[in-house]
């Protein structure tokens, strides 16, 4: 995501596109609080995790629509960001079916 933001104009690098990155690092940082915290507190950490992917998801496909970033580059980003959210998906349910045991 940060190689891709060198080769943009600096007014989509500065605008939509800052906060695409900064939406990923928020995605990094919940992912490993959630790796790291107790079993019973992980819950609330993934449904945010997840929320965030969700909005991620809708900012690259922005970014697309409006030519920021080139289509093979977001075919590529979103194949990846779906992987992510199914991971995430199946991570809260795993703890939202143990939590029920």
């Amino acid at each position: 995501m940060y190689v891709l933001g060198q080769k943009l104009p600096k007014r989509d690098k500065l605008g939509l596109h800052s906060i695409v990155e900064k939406t990923c690092i928020e995605i990094l940082s919940l992912a490993v609080e959630s790796a790291l915290k107790s079993k019973y507190s992980k819950k609330e950490p993934l449904e945010l995790l997840r929320i965030r992917i969700g909005l991620l998801q809708n900012l690259i496909r922005t970014e697309n629509e409006l030519c920021i970033i080139g289509e093979k580059s977001y075919l590529h980003l979103s194949s990846q960001i779906i992987e992510i959210s199914k991971m995430a998906n199946g991570w809260l349910n795993y703890i939202n079916t143990k939590g029920a045991d």
